[in-house]
């Protein structure tokens, strides 16, 4: 009898390990036994408008407050230098003649403004009167329902707080709950570091303020600050407490709860901003209106009903996708330990999972906003002086934050991207006119803002051509249409708004092109993003011609087009004289070293190992390099890379791997899969021996350092690169697993075609595939050395033992 009962007991004790490792292991919980204390450490939710940024602290918990909407500055003035353009003769006369630091200093004058800064809306805190110290403390975000939680212990009291934003009902909610009845006391105070004011009425806290003009002045210098009263995006943040008991009680800049059990905080704000050529204060959207109204309706409704709606929202985009691994023997670790375990090279296969399924549920929550997409913060940004004014860089970050929105079956969220391509084509008009001398089509250049600015930067000629004269955005950005198209196959969307916006991008192109000495088509003058070469005589520079970035990216832009075209069965004398120009393109050229020449020359680079590799386009996010079509050249690429090294930021870290995946080399890509998960600590933290460069920080933000969320997007697209490429006509399984997932399922992942895939494998081979198709269609399917074709009626589903 005695044996039976330590037998039970024994059981119940291994249950009871077996099940803390089940939920320390989870594939869609971030937890930690500690309030965070730096931004790098904090549980970010969002609704794709809205963002807060959680502490969840004992004694005071900061939230930080977004609303994507809000930047500085107002409609940019396109035509700001009318006569910019007359200098680009100038400077192609001067790399005719090789003469590059002339090049050089005439590029500067084809520069204009600087784009406008992301803003911070505001902080909240709520102060808890605690008085003794809390233990068990539990803090942790699901991204399986996008809801975080708190909770601890003082003087045998369990106090909880439950947060979410919800999208239907566009409210931040936050339950605060105590075990022992009357013991919930706190107060909330709202500021912000923008002009504002704060005040409390019949128990509504209510913050409002302004936005500032300035033009940014460079983003190591600070800002010059403006608010007027015709001028800049106005703000509200309303703040009210539904209470079960207890007794709501206010001061003049606070609001809060008196010997409660359970309260509800609901939390909305808004903004003027009423598109990207409206003034935000004479022609914006009535903000205190909107909060308001959000708020009331919100309010009327219980806190299990704004839940519900809430979570089935959410999960509608979520679920689409399930990654499996195989098995995994990661201990018992809160986040933050077990990314350090990972880093140190422990084995933990749903770390990996929970990383992937974490850049999805940022997009959910970062990317709602028709013609306002996620911008270098995502949404979460609580600087008033954010690196790089968290503004949309456009030679790659911008990009790489859409590059698994449709491979990942979250196409919806790629339309904040798409609708912005299309203000930028407004503005680009001018841009193309005005800087460039080009009359067809529209340009962009290396930054914007919500205001869709496409001018090149570098503060009027003061800063360096490397980074600020820089003029095929659109020819990039143009490709994300083609994308969304090819995954889709929406015809009408292709039809009425993307193939004009391809054709325009692809006009300017046509037009900026001059003729080289040999005959070839290029560009000059040209860059390539943020690097700079070393001529023969040692000048060191960026401004040349023909650079092998703006021909790739170009490639594609045209490519796409005449594929559109024929789609549409329209433009066939300009879809010929496309396909001119690329017959005429200056070849890609192979360097000494075997590698893929970033210049029209032979050329050394400054920095061998820098981190942009935008030579490498048509590999990936392109696909006219690929190891089957162009061998010589996917070599060549290879070559590239392993030149530059392993060892790079966070987003450029995202790009190799997915290069990588394009090269089909599943183990290298995962070598430095496992360097992007590198763990860095929070910035502004002191140790004896700090942890920095790129990586992810213990909130499994990407570092750059410091942080920019295109790495966390760049990493989870290229999970979804090494278990599936594809193309129109090909759907490529498995083709860069590495050895280290050797077994495992997937389920949702998407191919271009618009077909959804899950499949299951073992030692490394493809065992069985589930093929649905959205709008029916024929591809072949491509694993190992076998080939399958299928033809598939729209909504039809087949399955192949493989």
């Amino acid at each position: 009898m005695k044996l039976n009962l330590l037998n039970k007991l024994f059981l119940v004790f291994i249950f009871s390990i077996f099940c803390r490792n089940a939920v320390a292991q989870s594939t869609n919980v971030l937890w930690y036994k500690q309030p965070a204390e730096f931004f790098e450490e904090s549980l970010v939710l969002g609704n794709g408008k809205m963002g807060a940024t959680v502490f969840g602290g004992v004694q005071s918990d900061k939230i930080y407050l977004n609303d994507i909407t809000l930047w500085s500055g107002e409609p940019v003035n396109a035509s700001m230098s009318p006569e910019a353009y007359k200098n680009i003769p100038a400077i192609r006369e001067a790399l005719k003649n090789e003469d590059y630091k002339l090049a050089e200093e005439l590029n500067k004058k084809v520069q204009g403004k600087n784009s406008e800064s992301y803003q911070p809306l505001g902080t909240m805190e709520i102060n808890n009167f605690h008085t003794g110290k809390a233990s068990n403390y539990h803090r942790e975000l699901d991204i399986s329902n996008a809801i975080s939680k708190v909770s601890y212990e003082i003087d045998g009291v369990k106090y909880t707080r439950e947060y979410f934003v919800s999208a239907p009902d566009q409210i931040m909610v936050i339950k605060l709950t105590s075990s022992k009845k009357g013991t919930l006391n706190f107060d909330i105070h709202s500021n912000s570091l923008l002009t504002s004011n704060t005040e409390v009425k019949n128990n509504l806290l209510t913050l409002t303020g302004v936005a500032p003009i300035h033009e940014n002045a460079g983003y190591s210098v600070p800002l010059l600050f403006l608010a007027q009263k015709e001028r800049g995006t106005r703000f509200t943040n309303l703040i009210k407490i539904k209470n079960t008991d207890g007794s709501i009680v206010s001061s003049a800049n606070s609001l809060g709860l008196k010997d409660g059990t359970e309260a509800l905080i609901y939390v909305s704000v808004a903004t003027s901003f009423n598109g990207f050529d409206k003034n935000p204060a004479t022609e914006g959207i009535n903000d205190k209106a909107t909060a308001s109204t959000n708020l009331n309706k919100a309010f009327a409704k219980s806190f299990d009903k704004l839940k519900h709606s809430h979570i089935a929202d959410y999960q509608k985009f979520y679920s689409r996708v399930s990654l499996n691994l195989g098995k995994t023997t990661a201990p018992d670790l809160p986040t933050d330990e077990r990314l350090l375990g990972y880093a140190d090279g422990n084995e933990d296969k749903n770390l990996e999972i929970l990383y992937f399924q974490y850049g999805r549920y940022l997009l959910i929550s970062s990317s709602r906003t028709l013609g306002v997409p996620a911008n270098l913060q995502g949404l979460w940004n609580p600087h008033l002086h954010a690196p790089w004014s968290s503004n949309y860089t456009m030679n790659i970050n911008l990009e790489e934050n859409y590059w698994l929105a449709e491979n990942t079956n979250l196409s919806e969220m790629h339309l904040p991207l798409l609708g912005f391509i299309k203000n930028l084509a407004v503005t680009g008009k001018v841009t193309a006119k005005t800087f460039y001398g080009v009359d067809k089509g529209w340009a962009a250049a290396h930054n914007s803002d919500i205001w869709a600015m496409t001018n090149p930067v570098g503060q009027f000629g003061k800063e360096d051509p490397m980074w600020a004269c820089w003029p095929i955005a659109g020819a990039w950005l143009s490709t994300h249409i083609w994308e969304h198209y090819v995954f889709t196959g929406d015809k009408n969307y292709l039809k009425n708004e993307g193939y004009p916006l391809m054709k325009g991008a692809a006009e300017f192109c046509l037009d900026w092109l001059v003729i080289d000495k040999n005959g070839n088509l290029i560009t000059s003058p040209s860059t390539s993003p943020e690097n700079q070469y070393i001529t023969p005589d040692g000048f060191v520079g960026a401004t040349m011609y023909g650079g092998t970035a703006d021909l790739a990216m170009i490639r594609e832009c045209f490519d796409k087009t005449i594929k559109a075209s024929k789609v549409l069965n329209v433009d066939a004398e300009f879809r010929s004289k496309l396909e001119t120009a690329l017959s005429k393109f200056y070849p890609y050229q192979i360097g000494k070293k075997g590698n893929l020449q970033e210049w029209y020359f032979d050329w050394d680079d400054k920095d061998p190992r820098h981190r942009h590799q935008s030579q490498l386009f048509g590999l990936f996010p392109g696909d006219h390099i690929t190891p089957l079509k162009t061998p010589e050249l996917a070599n060549a690429a290879k070559k590239t890379l392993e030149i530059k090294g392993d060892e790079t930021t966070g987003w450029s870290k995202g790009w190799r791997i997915n290069l990588w995946a394009r090269l089909w080399d599943g183990n290298r890509a995962y070598k430095m899969f496992r360097e992007l998960l590198r763990y860095v600590d929070p910035d502004g933290k002191k140790t004896e021996k700090p942890r920095r460069g790129g990586g992810t920080y213990p909130n499994l933000f990407d570092a750059h350092p410091p942080f920019q969320i295109d790495g966390n997007f760049g990493g989870a697209a290229a999970v979804a690169e090494m278990l599936v490429q594809s193309d129109e006509n090909e759907i490529r399984l498995l083709p860069a697993l590495p050895d280290a997932w050797e077994s495992g399922s997937v389920k949702g992942i998407c191919a271009r075609g618009g077909f959804e895939i899950s499949m299951e494998w073992e030692a490394k081979k493809l065992k069985k595939v589930s093929l649905f198709s959205k709008n029916g269609g024929k591809s072949i399917l491509v694993s190992g050395n076998k080939k399958q074709d299928v033809i598939l009626k729209k909504g039809q589903k087949i399955e192949i033992v493989w």
